[in-house]
Protein backbone atom coordinates (compact mmCIF):
# COMPACT_ATOMS: atom_id res chain seq x y z
CA UNK A 1 0.00 0.00 0.00
CA UNK A 2 1.19 3.25 -1.01
CA UNK A 3 1.89 5.72 1.75
CA UNK A 4 0.00 8.80 2.69
CA UNK A 5 0.78 11.63 1.44
CA UNK A 6 -0.19 15.62 2.81
CA UNK A 7 0.07 18.23 0.34
CA UNK A 8 0.35 20.92 2.00
CA UNK A 9 2.81 24.65 2.92
CA UNK A 10 4.76 23.31 6.45
CA UNK A 11 4.33 26.53 8.04
CA UNK A 12 0.21 26.31 7.47
CA UNK A 13 -2.16 25.74 10.52
CA UNK A 14 -4.69 23.76 8.74
CA UNK A 15 -1.26 21.56 7.36
CA UNK A 16 -0.38 21.45 10.61
CA UNK A 17 -3.69 20.19 12.21
CA UNK A 18 -3.98 17.27 9.66
CA UNK A 19 -0.14 15.90 10.44
CA UNK A 20 -0.81 16.69 13.98
CA UNK A 21 -3.69 13.66 13.98
CA UNK A 22 -1.67 11.73 11.66
CA UNK A 23 1.39 11.47 14.29
CA UNK A 24 -1.58 11.00 16.71
CA UNK A 25 -2.92 8.11 15.17
CA UNK A 26 1.13 7.09 14.14
CA UNK A 27 0.22 6.95 10.45
CA UNK A 28 2.90 6.90 8.26
CA UNK A 29 3.07 9.73 5.82
CA UNK A 30 5.04 11.57 3.50
CA UNK A 31 4.34 15.79 3.54
CA UNK A 32 4.63 17.34 0.19
CA UNK A 33 5.28 20.53 0.47
CA UNK A 34 3.40 23.32 -1.76
CA UNK A 35 4.80 26.36 -2.38
CA UNK A 36 2.26 29.03 -1.69
CA UNK A 37 4.60 31.74 -2.20
CA UNK A 38 4.83 31.17 -5.85
CA UNK A 39 1.38 30.26 -6.20
CA UNK A 40 1.61 26.40 -7.10
CA UNK A 41 -1.75 25.96 -4.88
CA UNK A 42 -3.29 27.66 -8.04
CA UNK A 43 -2.19 26.09 -10.96
CA UNK A 44 -4.10 23.65 -13.33
CA UNK A 45 -2.63 20.56 -11.74
CA UNK A 46 -3.10 21.28 -8.36
CA UNK A 47 -6.64 22.89 -9.01
CA UNK A 48 -7.44 19.20 -10.53
CA UNK A 49 -6.92 17.36 -6.77
CA UNK A 50 -8.79 20.51 -4.56
CA UNK A 51 -10.36 23.16 -6.91
CA UNK A 52 -10.53 25.90 -4.48
CA UNK A 53 -7.10 26.15 -4.78
CA UNK A 54 -6.64 25.61 -0.85
CA UNK A 55 -3.96 23.83 1.31
CA UNK A 56 -4.21 20.82 2.42
CA UNK A 57 -5.32 17.77 0.66
CA UNK A 58 -4.08 14.04 0.96
CA UNK A 59 -3.75 11.69 -1.23
CA UNK A 60 -4.23 8.43 0.34
CA UNK A 61 -3.51 5.47 -2.15
CA UNK A 62 -5.73 7.25 -4.41
CA UNK A 63 -8.18 8.48 -2.46
CA UNK A 64 -7.86 12.28 -2.73
CA UNK A 65 -9.59 13.97 -0.07
CA UNK A 66 -9.58 18.22 1.65
CA UNK A 67 -10.80 20.20 3.85
CA UNK A 68 -8.27 19.88 7.31
CA UNK A 69 -11.15 18.98 9.56
CA UNK A 70 -12.63 16.16 6.76
CA UNK A 71 -9.42 14.79 6.67
CA UNK A 72 -9.10 14.10 10.36
CA UNK A 73 -11.92 12.76 10.98
CA UNK A 74 -11.66 10.95 8.21
CA UNK A 75 -8.40 9.42 9.86
CA UNK A 76 -9.55 8.83 12.90
CA UNK A 77 -12.98 7.10 11.36
CA UNK A 78 -10.56 4.80 9.67
CA UNK A 79 -8.73 4.41 13.25
CA UNK A 80 -11.76 3.96 15.26
CA UNK A 81 -9.42 2.29 18.11
CA UNK A 82 -7.49 5.87 18.79
CA UNK A 83 -11.35 6.96 19.96
CA UNK A 84 -10.62 10.21 18.92
CA UNK A 85 -14.11 10.49 17.72
CA UNK A 86 -16.22 8.99 20.45
CA UNK A 87 -18.75 5.78 19.03
CA UNK A 88 -20.94 6.04 22.21
CA UNK A 89 -24.16 7.80 20.74
CA UNK A 90 -23.98 10.39 23.93
CA UNK A 91 -20.19 10.75 23.74
CA UNK A 92 -20.51 11.25 19.80
CA UNK A 93 -23.08 13.79 20.45
CA UNK A 94 -21.05 15.35 22.71
CA UNK A 95 -17.65 15.30 20.29
CA UNK A 96 -20.01 17.31 17.59
CA UNK A 97 -20.86 19.72 19.98
CA UNK A 98 -17.27 20.60 20.62
CA UNK A 99 -16.16 20.44 17.12
CA UNK A 100 -19.27 22.67 16.42
CA UNK A 101 -18.09 24.95 19.17
CA UNK A 102 -14.41 25.55 17.29
CA UNK A 103 -15.82 26.22 14.32
CA UNK A 104 -18.05 28.58 14.88
CA UNK A 105 -17.24 30.56 18.14
CA UNK A 106 -13.26 29.82 18.68
CA UNK A 107 -11.76 29.30 15.06
CA UNK A 108 -13.23 32.88 13.56
CA UNK A 109 -11.43 35.10 16.04
CA UNK A 110 -8.56 33.13 16.64
CA UNK A 111 -8.14 32.84 12.91
CA UNK A 112 -8.10 36.39 12.00
CA UNK A 113 -5.81 37.02 15.59
CA UNK A 114 -3.79 34.42 14.96
CA UNK A 115 -2.87 35.33 10.56
CA UNK A 116 -2.19 38.99 11.44
CA UNK A 117 -0.25 37.94 14.29
CA UNK A 118 2.04 35.75 12.29
CA UNK A 119 1.79 38.58 9.28
CA UNK A 120 3.78 40.73 12.14
CA UNK A 121 6.17 37.79 13.38
CA UNK A 122 7.14 37.78 9.84
CA UNK A 123 7.61 41.43 9.42
CA UNK A 124 4.87 41.48 6.77
CA UNK A 125 2.08 44.36 6.37
CA UNK A 126 -0.54 43.07 9.19
CA UNK A 127 -3.61 45.08 10.47
CA UNK A 128 -2.86 45.75 14.24
CA UNK A 129 -6.91 46.69 14.76
CA UNK A 130 -7.79 43.30 13.42
CA UNK A 131 -5.41 41.66 16.02
CA UNK A 132 -6.73 43.95 18.91
CA UNK A 133 -10.62 43.37 18.18
CA UNK A 134 -10.31 39.56 17.18
CA UNK A 135 -8.71 39.20 20.34
CA UNK A 136 -10.88 40.89 22.56
CA UNK A 137 -13.32 38.85 21.02
CA UNK A 138 -11.77 35.53 21.59
CA UNK A 139 -11.42 35.84 24.79
CA UNK A 140 -15.09 36.70 25.42
CA UNK A 141 -15.76 33.53 23.99
CA UNK A 142 -12.96 32.03 26.04
CA UNK A 143 -15.23 33.00 29.22
CA UNK A 144 -17.41 30.07 27.81
CA UNK A 145 -14.45 27.75 27.14
CA UNK A 146 -13.53 28.46 30.88
CA UNK A 147 -17.19 27.61 32.28
CA UNK A 148 -17.02 23.98 30.34
CA UNK A 149 -13.64 23.20 31.31
CA UNK A 150 -14.24 24.21 34.78
CA UNK A 151 -16.06 21.24 34.68
CA UNK A 152 -14.22 18.48 32.27
CA UNK A 153 -10.84 17.94 31.57
CA UNK A 154 -11.68 18.32 28.05
CA UNK A 155 -14.17 20.38 25.69
CA UNK A 156 -16.39 17.33 24.83
CA UNK A 157 -15.82 15.48 28.09
CA UNK A 158 -13.12 13.72 30.09
CA UNK A 159 -11.78 12.11 26.84
CA UNK A 160 -9.32 13.57 24.56
CA UNK A 161 -10.66 13.83 21.01
CA UNK A 162 -10.62 15.79 17.47
CA UNK A 163 -12.48 18.45 18.91
CA UNK A 164 -9.37 19.51 21.19
CA UNK A 165 -6.87 18.46 18.54
CA UNK A 166 -9.09 21.14 15.76
CA UNK A 167 -8.28 24.20 18.07
CA UNK A 168 -4.23 24.12 18.89
CA UNK A 169 -3.15 24.82 15.25
CA UNK A 170 -5.03 28.88 15.48
CA UNK A 171 -4.45 28.78 19.24
CA UNK A 172 -0.80 29.13 19.21
CA UNK A 173 -0.93 31.78 16.56
CA UNK A 174 -3.64 33.89 18.41
CA UNK A 175 -1.51 33.36 21.73
CA UNK A 176 2.07 34.62 19.97
CA UNK A 177 3.60 37.75 20.77
CA UNK A 178 5.08 39.92 24.01
CA UNK A 179 2.62 40.14 26.58
CA UNK A 180 -0.27 38.49 24.62
CA UNK A 181 -1.72 35.85 27.25
CA UNK A 182 -5.20 35.20 25.62
CA UNK A 183 -5.16 31.56 26.22
CA UNK A 184 -3.12 31.32 29.19
CA UNK A 185 -5.07 34.16 31.65
CA UNK A 186 -8.17 32.20 32.55
CA UNK A 187 -6.65 28.87 34.63
CA UNK A 188 -8.86 26.21 33.05
CA UNK A 189 -8.07 27.17 29.57
CA UNK A 190 -4.38 27.49 30.73
CA UNK A 191 -4.21 24.34 31.90
CA UNK A 192 -6.36 22.39 28.57
CA UNK A 193 -3.87 24.72 26.58
CA UNK A 194 -0.64 23.82 27.87
CA UNK A 195 -1.48 20.13 27.90
CA UNK A 196 -2.86 19.89 24.61
CA UNK A 197 0.38 21.94 23.57
CA UNK A 198 2.86 19.23 25.36
CA UNK A 199 1.16 16.28 23.41
CA UNK A 200 3.83 14.35 21.30
CA UNK A 201 1.66 14.72 18.61
CA UNK A 202 1.93 18.19 18.25
CA UNK A 203 6.09 18.43 19.32
CA UNK A 204 6.46 15.96 16.70
CA UNK A 205 5.77 18.34 13.95
CA UNK A 206 8.02 20.65 15.13
CA UNK A 207 11.13 19.16 12.62
CA UNK A 208 8.39 18.44 9.99
CA UNK A 209 9.46 21.45 7.70
CA UNK A 210 13.60 20.01 7.86
CA UNK A 211 12.30 15.89 7.39
CA UNK A 212 9.58 16.26 5.05
CA UNK A 213 9.14 12.22 5.51
CA UNK A 214 7.67 10.41 8.66
CA UNK A 215 7.95 6.88 8.05
CA UNK A 216 9.34 5.63 11.55
CA UNK A 217 6.22 4.35 13.27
Amino acid sequence: MAILKLYGYTKASCTRRVATVLHELKIPFELVHVDVMSGEHKTLAFLEKQPFGQIPYIDDDGFILYESRAICRYLAAKYPGSGLVPSDVKAAALFEQAASVELSNFDPSASKAGLELLKRDMAWEYDQAVIDVSLEILDKKLEGYEAILAKQRYVAGETFTLADLFHLPYAVLANAGEGNDVMTRKPNVARWYKELLARPSWLAYEGEEAVRTTTSY
